[in-house]
């Protein structure tokens, strides 16, 4: 883990969660540079005193002298050419991503960059504002960030990954790619479109409505204010998770619909909420449990940490 600590990180991409992990890791003294396409992007980071650059065969020849850990951070749409220019420029280079979906990013490093070492990766942190503004050292303090953990990953690669997400203050979530795009098409992306939903349903019904609007619809419409070309990226790069979730919504909707005009009630649908949010709030305000009994590398360790995180706990070595 010594190597993992010093061993700098390359970052493509320096919006809300790029720029965040730049300036996290810079302020810890951790070598750390990254690209972004904006020239005023770039300028205004290097005004804060980060290493930032547009140019991203420069970055990437850095990258490979410096044997980085390359982190992919941009939306869905822009990373074929950019795992082309990381095979092109740092194919020795161990790859990772802060991307919404796992299975479409494994897609397409495989298309573009076969030989590519990479481990995936996906902090849950963000907010509604993005660019390098928006920027916050602490977004991860504390968040869960999930890291592919399969059969086959290669241990010291999941270790620099993992080490990366811990530098940065959150714990550490394993599970299979598939697994995690099941689950955050159920509790982050089909949240982004139900307050799609509430919030145009609250706001075409009147300026009356928008100014008592308060706790509740602040609240549950909070995500729809993320620009939409950054939600669409995310949320059809998980069309087929998101679909059967979308599913469920609406047919629990349907029913809750028939039911308030057939019987003139919404008990089914608010005590099954009631209870699920219960079931949320039991996990998410308990410390969280550590991973215990399993070391890296040894036999059955990627399956073992799946295991326990589908249990709820997190790695934290």
């Amino acid at each position: 883990m010594e190597n993992n600590v010093s061993r700098p990180v390359c970052i493509l991409g320096l919006g809300l969660i790029g720029g965040s992990l730049l300036r996290v890791l810079a302020d810890a003294g951790r070598p750390a540079y990254g690209y972004n396409r904006s020239t005023t992007t770039v300028a205004h980071a290097r005004a804060a005193g980060y290493d930032a650059s547009p140019d991203p065969a420069q970055v990437l020849a850095r990258a490979a002298d410096d044997d980085a850990v390359i982190v992919l951070a941009t939306p869905v749409p822009a990373l074929a050419a950019m795992v082309a220019a990381v095979a092109e420029h740092a194919p020795g280079c161990l790859l990772t991503d802060v991307v919404s979906v796992k299975e479409e990013v494994a897609r397409i490093v495989a298309a573009g960059h076969p030989g590519a070492r990479y481990v995936g990766g996906h902090p849950m942190a963000g907010t509604a504002h993005s660019g390098w503004d928006a920027t916050d050292p602490a977004l991860f303090t504390g968040a869960m960030w999930m890291v592919s953990t399969h059969d086959d990953t290669d241990p010291a690669d999941w270790l620099a990954v993992a080490g990366i997400a811990r530098a940065a203050g959150a714990y550490v979530v394993p599970a299979a790619n598939d697994a995690h795009d099941r689950a955050v098409a159920a509790i982050s992306h089909n949240p982004h479109l139900t307050a799609a939903v509430t919030a145009s349903a609250g706001a075409g019904e009147s300026a009356l409505a928008l100014r008592l609007a308060a706790g509740s619809f602040r609240d549950g419409t909070r995500v729809a204010g993320t620009a939409p070309e950054l939600q669409r990226a995310m949320l059809e790069g998980n069309a087929t998770a998101l679909l059967n979730v979308l599913s469920e919504t609406i047919d629990r909707l349907t029913a809750a619909r028939d039911a308030l005009r057939e019987h003139g009630s919404v008990e089914v649908v608010v005590d099954d909420g009631h209870r699920a949010r219960k079931a949320y709030e039991a996990v998410a305000l308990a410390a969280p449990e550590p991973i215990e009994g399993v070391t890296v590398g040894d036999d059955g360790w990627a399956r073992e940490l799946r295991r326990q995180a589908h249990r709820a706990r997190v790695w934290t070595d």
